[in-house]
């Protein structure tokens, strides 16, 4: 069982920061229906690198397994009247649409309140749901760049650099799942629904929570980067990528005294601790200088010997083969829908010392479309109808 089984999410959920937050809900045993347009959302239809694994994108094996599929026409006056008999027994209701959308198709929150007052209804926007900003498009490496993400990576002697992946999308999920999980607690207390918003420029924000604070409270610095190679404007030496003869590594916060025997740099024995701030760039220098004299396996055991934080930079296809990933069960191999071997990222959370299953891998447009309507209410004759009309979609094929 599952730690939020009975929990009935309604997702209208596209793109990356709301399937992935509903995904984490239906990990967690919640019953979510994705309902999609009868051509399918976003992130079905366009995939990472334009790579689809069988017939599915990767980005909805990314963020679409454990819920069901409804592909629903919400233009059409008779599917939204089935979406309105959905949000009547619904617990939560997601959106991440541009704000306003569902409004204009008489769903905003006031009329779902009406139906359901017991509902939650959760939304996630670029940049909130008023404001002057309200209106304009979010994505990740914009919010990167107006957030001061990309400023504050890279060297200082050099140009912002982007991140090379979506951390804002993927914090903004979490907060999105969090807020509403808050929600939940609370309807579980009083009974009482409510709103909860969440947005990518505050989740921008939130990711930065200890650079951003150090600096708007005046902590001391030279540029929004770190120098000498150095990874953030705020550490102290040697914390950054020093190259190797053969590779790169990273060196974490230590001391003076454990640099000077890791390393066989004597000059830096009888530095106080906070050397690696009022002498920094010196010390930096000095450990890149050493680090590149040997390979990486001649470094690794004399770091550790001297309890020097440290960490060979690896790739991706390092993953597999890192024995912590595979004992936490970390990657998972599963089949798509069509049968096609595809790996997951793991729900990364255990309950009483379990990994929570996978119920259902991500499902074909309309896969459980009658299903749903018949809970609804509806009678065969009428899905039939719908179906036959185009106001909503089941696919035929068979889910895994």
């Amino acid at each position: 069982m599952g730690v939020l089984d009975g929990i009935k999410i309604l997702s209208f959920n596209h793109f990356l920061s709301g399937p992935a937050a509903a995904q984490m809900l239906g990990d967690m045993g919640a019953d979510v229906i994705a309902i999609e347009g009868t051509t399918g959302a976003f992130q079905r239809n366009w995939a990472v690198a334009g790579h689809f694994v069988g017939e599915t994108s990767v980005n909805h094996i990314a963020t679409g397994r454990n819920k069901r599929s409804l592909a629903i026409n919400l233009k059409d006056p008779d599917a939204l009247s089935v979406i309105r008999r959905l949000v009547e027994t619904a617990d939560v209701v997601m959106e991440n649409f541009r704000p306003g959308t569902l409004a204009k198709m008489g769903l905003s929150w006031e009329a779902m309140q009406a139906m359901n007052p017991g509902l939650i209804y959760a939304t996630a926007t670029g940049f909130g749901v008023d404001g002057p900003y309200r209106d304009r498009p979010g994505q990740d490496i914009l919010l990167q760049a107006m957030s001061g993400l990309a400023a504050h990576t890279g060297a200082l002697d050099g140009a912002p650099v982007a991140v090379g992946s979506v951390p804002i999308d993927h914090h903004a999920a979490s907060l999105y799942a969090t807020g509403i999980l808050g929600a939940l607690v609370r309807k579980l207390r009083t009974g009482q629904g409510g709103r909860v918003d969440v947005n990518l420029l505050q989740a921008a924000l939130d990711l930065q929570g200890e650079s951003l604070t150090a600096w708007l409270n005046d902590a001391p610095r030279q540029g929004p980067r770190g120098d000498d190679g150095i990874a953030s404007w705020f550490s102290g030496a040697p914390y950054g990528i020093h190259k190797a003869k053969d590779g790169y590594l990273v060196i974490s916060m230590t001391s003076p005294g454990q640099l000077a025997k890791a390393l066989d740099l004597p000059a830096l024995a009888d530095l106080p601790a906070d050397a690696v701030f009022t002498h920094k760039g010196a010390i930096t220098r000095q450990v890149s200088a050493a680090i590149a004299t040997q390979t990486i396996a001649e470094w690794l055991p004399r770091l550790t010997a001297a309890d020097v934080w440290h960490e060979e930079v690896r790739d991706y296809d390092s993953l597999r083969a890192n024995p912590q990933i595979a004992h936490l069960g970390a990657l998972m191999e599963a089949k798509g829908a069509d049968g096609t071997p595809m790996t997951m990222i793991a729900h990364p959370i255990r309950y009483d010392g379990e990994a929570v299953p996978l119920r259902l891998p991500p499902q074909p447009l309309g896969a459980q479309s009658r299903e749903i309507l018949a809970e609804a209410g509806l009678s065969n004759p009428e899905i039939d109808a719908l179906i036959a009309r185009g106001a909503v979609a089941q696919t035929n094929k068979m889910r895994a």
